[in-house]
Parts: structure tokens; C-alpha cells; sequence
């Protein structure tokens, strides 16, 4: 099957319906449809090897997508926020390609290196104002659907591969077919070039909801979003809830959102003050902690609505545990958590989290990281409680072995997360020569001078072992993330080296 098919079968089952929304635009899934197929002709001809697209979400992406889809050609979304040299970088990796591009100044420096460049507004009123015969889909399951690029935050970008038998495993079973009613919309926020992006798009094509999206996020407009487009559901990275949050309290508004059904959450770790903030702020709203890698195709765990609630009114520590884990896995997903050796290890004990299943691709350009029989070394480390629910406490390269002791940095930072004086940190590893590693912590405070490198000791000293108090602290603005809501652990670390 093509992930085509999921567009083909939305525009045959509802064509009328909408399909997309952006900034104020309306498209139904006949015309997205129609728009695919002539787009697919177009890159036919075109002599491309890759469909590339650089911009914020707008609806050259829906079309792209399928478009690539249906001719059979990789679809690639590059990282529009990335420098020249990069983006040259990227390209010279997938060349020939057709690269779509929001500006034209940009398409005209790009057209030496990548003659075949256009932008959004010619690509879509071609495609939008031509209706070409239908061209039947490729149906190999095993040709290459997606290229993601990895970001890249630990050297050179990886490509990943998501095959299309990968990601219709991922949506059949995950959604249900047209199982959304006419008057549902869902808000896309995250970027394009993310797999939330992709899978987003895919699963709302799938459940024939309408997509509403947001080119450029930000907690006004989301919200804002939310009301005018009578938005049902919505998927955000955690430090874009946390933003909304934070424009809420700021500005002592009501959230206007009763039309807003479920809020999933996923791509980096929530805090849990966040999530906690958030089921008062939203009491009507079902959230879903939604856990998944790109090489997954998206999600491979899930921590749902009810496993929320429980977790807010039981007396069980145990339960109310749960709501900083991110679920259980899906039922055609099996995970294990393995010791260094690669050997299972027993629940609530703690190791690399392996993951296996007809979505999981586990496959780059450069090689293939999946194993044999299918299991898929993530690289996450974590554990699994008695009930199947994974925890995570960060990347296994994150873990700080100070004198052979392996320490999470995730209890370390979920400690100082509930201070109320707390808004954010992180603790690395630093170069130690008594211990090899010692704990290093750079903390955001909600105001400035509110505690003391004393008072930090103290606190992570008075609940956790001796061993987990920080040799030096840095007081900081902000954490850098990426885009997509991920602590840049390498960037604190280098603070540290030359401190």
C-alpha cells in the first residue's frame, strides 16, 4: 500500500469535505487530491530523484507529500531555519531534486547548485488550476516514502528512511479510517520537516479530519486558532505547551478553547509542573502523551486520557508515578529494556529501550541500526514498571557515570522541577579528575537571585543521594532547545568545559 492511498480514499469517501485550513483558505479533498496527482505528473517529468520542500507548513506540504507519493519519489522537508552552507550541505546529498521553497530570492541563490527550484506560490497555483488525468500510484511497499534528515545536534545530519510499508503500518494501526465527524478539525503546529509533521498530516487524512495549520507557532495564535477554527484536536511539543501556559498566566486570560476535545504531547520531556498546570487549565480536554523516534515512523508508545486522570486522583504512588512516564506501547509495538550486553533485564530495571514492530524502520542512507530479528536499539534509556509503562530518563549517552555510578540526569531535574521557584534545568556530565564525571546543572529561575547554589545543594542533598548534588551550577535565561522541543544537552555540556 501507497501512503497515496489515504488521500485517494478520503477524496472518494468525503470529497466535499475540507480537508485543510491555512490562513484562512480552505481546501477540500478532492482539490487536495486533484492537486496530488498533477503534482505527482509534474515530478514525473522533472527528472528528480528526490522531492525536496523548505518552508513552514502551508498546504505545499499535504500536496508535496502525496504528490511524491504517488510518482514514487522520496519526499524530503529540509529545516528551514538552517544556515546556506547547511542547506547546500543537504542538497548536494540528494541531488537531482526539485526543491520547493517559500522565497523566491532564496530559490534564485539555490538555482546554481539546484536547477530544478520553485516556489510555493508557482508551485501551488500550478497544481491548484490544472487538473490532470489520474495517474495510478506506485504500489511497492518496500520504495522509499520519507527521508528525514536527523538535526544533526551531534554531528552530521543523518538521513533517515521511512518506507512506505513503515508508515501505513504506523497509521492502520494507530487510526481508525473516517472515524473523525465533519465538524472535527485538528491544529498543526510543529514543523514540517519533524515526523510529528508527517504523521500529523497523514493521520488526519486517514480519519478525514480537516488540518488546521499554524506556519509559525506561537501561543497567542495557537490559541487564537484553537476558538476561530473551532478546533478539536491538537498536537504540541512540550515546550510549546509550556509557552501557553506561560501566556496564560501572564496575561490572566480565560483559554477559550471548549470546542478542543484532546491535546497530545510528545517529541521531548514534559515537566511535570507543565502537564499538572495544564490538566487544571483544560479539565474537558483529553491528553495523550504520545512517545516515538523518527525511525519508529512516530509513535510507538502511548500514555492516554484515562492513565491522566488516574494519575490525578489516585492515592497509589505508583499510579500517580505514571503521569512522568509516556505509556504503554501500542499493541502491534513490543518493547524491552536491555542491559549494556544487550540482554532483556526485569521490570523497574534500568537499561537502553529497544522497540520492534512493522512500523519501526530503524534505517538510514548511511546503514542499517535495526537488528536482525527486527528489535531497534533507540538509544533512549529507561525502564518499564510492572504494568508495561515506560519511563524514560534521557538519551544513554546522557547518563553521568561519576566514580562507575551511572546517574540519570532526569531525577536530578525532576526534583528541582517541582520548586516553585524552579522554570527549568538540566544536569550534564563534566570533565571531573576525582570521579572522571561529575554532575554539572544549569537552572532558570523564576526570578532572579530566588535561590542560591547552597540552597540548590541543599535541596537535591536533603532528597537524593550525596552523589547527585552538582559540582558547579550555572544560573541561566534559558535552556537551549531546538525547534522541535529538544534540550540541547551538548550546548550545556560546552558550558562547562570551559568554565
Amino acid at each position: 500500500m501507497n501512503i497515496s492511498m489515504f488521500l485517494q480514499m478520503a477524496a472518494s469517501a468525503c470529497p466535499d469535505r475540507y480537508g485543510l485550513t491555512c490562513e484562512g483558505n480552505h481546501y477540500t479533498y478532492a482539490q487536495l487530491y486533484a492537486a496530488a496527482n498533477t503534482a505527482a505528473r509534474r515530478f514525473k517529468t522533472s527528472g528528480a530523484d528526490y522531492i525536496a520542500l523548505m518552508d513552514t507548513s502551508n498546504p505545499a506540504v499535504v500536496v508535496a507529500l502525496m504528490g511524491a507519493a504517488i510518482a514514487g519519489i522520496p519526499y524530503v522537508p529540509l529545516n528551514y531555519r538552517l544556515s546556506d552552507d547547511q542547506l547546500r550541505a543537504l542538497l548536494a546529498r540528494i541531488t537531482p531534486c526539485m526543491l520547493i521553497i517559500e522565497d523566491a530570492a532564496t530559490a534564485e541563490q539555490l538555482a546554481s547548485s539546484t536547477p530544478a527550484v520553485v516556489t510555493r506560490a508557482d508551485f501551488l497555483k500550478d497544481v491548484l488550476s490544472h487538473e490532470e488525468p489520474e495517474l495510478e500510484p506506485q504500489d511497492d511497499p518496500s520504495l522509499i516514502a520519507v527521508q528525514l534528515f536527523t538535526s544533526g545536534t551531534t554531528g552530521v545530519p543523518k538521513a533517515a528512511i521511512l518506507r512506505h510499508e513503515h508508515l501505513v503500518s504506523y497509521i492502520l494501526g494507530s487510526v481508525e479510517f473516517m472515524s473523525a465527524e465533519e465538524d472535527e478539525a485538528t491544529l498543526v503546529s510543529v514543523p514540517p520537516y519533524h515526523i510529528a509533521g508527517i504523521s500529523a498530516v497523514m493521520s488526519g487524512i486517514y480519519a478525514c479530519r480537516r488540518i488546521v495549520q499554524l506556519p509559525n507557532f506561537d501561543p497567542a495564535d495557537w490559541l487564537r486558532l484553537c476558538t476561530d477554527e473551532r478546533v478539536t484536536n491538537a498536537f504540541v511539543v512540550p515546550t510549546m505547551l509550556t509557552r501557553i501556559i506561560d501566556h496564560l498566566n501572564k496575561t490572566g486570560d480565560v483559554p477559550d478553547v471548549a470546542g478542543l476535545r484532546a491535546l497530545a504531547y510528545g517529541g521531548g520531556k514534559m515537566p511535570r509542573p507543565v502537564i499538572e498546570r495544564a490538566l487544571d487549565l483544560f479539565p474537558d480536554v483529553n491528553f495523550t502523551n504520545a512517545y516515538g523516534l523518527t525511525e519508529t515512523s512516530s509513535t510507538v508508545t502511548i500514555l492516554g486520557p484515562e492513565d491522566h486522570r488516574a494519575t490525578r486522583h489516585s492515592n497509589d504512588p505508583a499510579v500517580r508515578a505514571r503521569l512522568g512516564s509516556v505509556g504503554q506501547a501500542l499493541p502491534s509495538v513490543q518493547i524491552e529494556i536491555r542491559d549494556e550486553e544487550g540482554n532483556p533485564v526485569p521490570a523497574n530495571q534500568p537499561g537502553e529501550v529497544y522497540v520492534r514492530g512493522p512500523q519501526v524502520a530503524g534505517e538510514y542512507r548511511e546503514k542499517k541500526t535495526i537488528q536482525d530479528d527486527g528489535w531497534f536499539p533507540t538509544r533512549d534509556a529507561g525502564h518499564l514498571d510492572d504494568e508495561g509503562y515506560l519511563f524514560l530518563s534521557g538519551r544513554a549517552d546522557d547518563v553521568i557515570v561519576r566514580g562507575g555510578e551511572n546517574i540519570s540526569p532526569v531525577e536530578i531535574e525532576d526534583l528541582l522541577l517541582q520548586h516553585d521557584e524552579v522554570v527549568d534545568c538540566a544536569a550534564v556530565a563534566m570533565p571531573s579528575e576525582d570521579w572522571g564525571e561529575a554532575i554539572a546543572l544549569a537552572i532558570v529561575l523564576r526570578s532572579e537571585g530566588a535561590l542560591t547554589e547552597e540552597a540548590i545543594r541543599t535541596e537535591i542533598r536533603a532528597h537524593l543521594r550525596s552523589s547527585r548534588v552538582p559540582e558547579a551550577i550555572r544560573f541561566c535565561d534559558e535552556l537551549p532547545y531546538n525547534e522541535t522541543g529538544k534540550l540541547l544537552r551538548r550546548v550545556v555540556k560546552e558550558w562547562f568545559v570551559t568554565n
